[in-house]
């Protein structure tokens, strides 16, 4: 059963999640890393996908829709929750904690998208984050996905004035070979 956001009081998912996300066809396994209070969680729910929220706030994870699987971890230490887990997306928003991302691209099956947008350098003048540990070098998250050897989709970087102004870096790469049935077909996701 789908949900409408009229039947649920969630705030709005990311626009480059929804707009990478919604290629994906229903029942796609997708992982929302660091989810929050889930905006981008309960918007892949509503589009009918099976949805793993993993972040390390007890708190902000019960907020988050009882239709996906909720799990609450230490992101940065100890044992890495995911193993042998794959998705067909892996999204992360607002984070960023560079010695696990080789850990966190490893999730992505075959044809799987990955969906990253957080703050970049530059973000010191608009608030928070403003530690360099926090925010992303130019181009980083291009060489990122390039070195696990993803094939960019699209890439954007720089100053951004919603949904407030902020230094960003977003990236939807794609994990090769591209020849699972896990999209929509064209004409459902391209603008007419």
């Amino acid at each position: 059963m789908l949900f409408s956001r009229s039947d649920l009081d969630f705030p709005p998912a990311s626009d480059w999640v929804k707009r990478w996300l919604s290629r994906l066809k229903p029942g796609s396994r997708v992982l929302d890393f660091a989810a929050g209070s889930g905006r981008n969680t309960n918007y892949a729910i509503e589009q009918g996908m099976q949805v793993l929220a993993v972040d390390s706030d007890a708190s902000a994870v019960e907020s988050i829709s009882e239709l996906a699987q909720r799990q609450v971890v230490d992101l940065e230490q100890g044992a890495w929750p995911l193993t042998g887990q794959q998705f067909d997306a892996v999204i992360v928003c607002n984070y960023l904690f560079r010695p696990r991302l080789d850990l966190l691209l490893g999730h992505l099956a075959d044809g799987g998208l990955l969906i990253y947008e957080t703050f970049m350098i530059g973000n010191e003048q608009y608030g928070r984050p403003r530690s360099a540990n926090f925010l992303l070098r130019p181009n980083e998250l291009f060489e990122v996905a390039q070195r696990a050897g993803l094939m960019p989709i699209a890439f954007e970087q720089g100053f951004f004035e919603h949904p407030k102004p902020a230094m960003r870096q977003r990236i939807c790469a794609q994990r090769a070979p591209i020849d699972r049935q896990i999209f929509k077909p064209i004409d459902d996701w391209m603008p007419g």
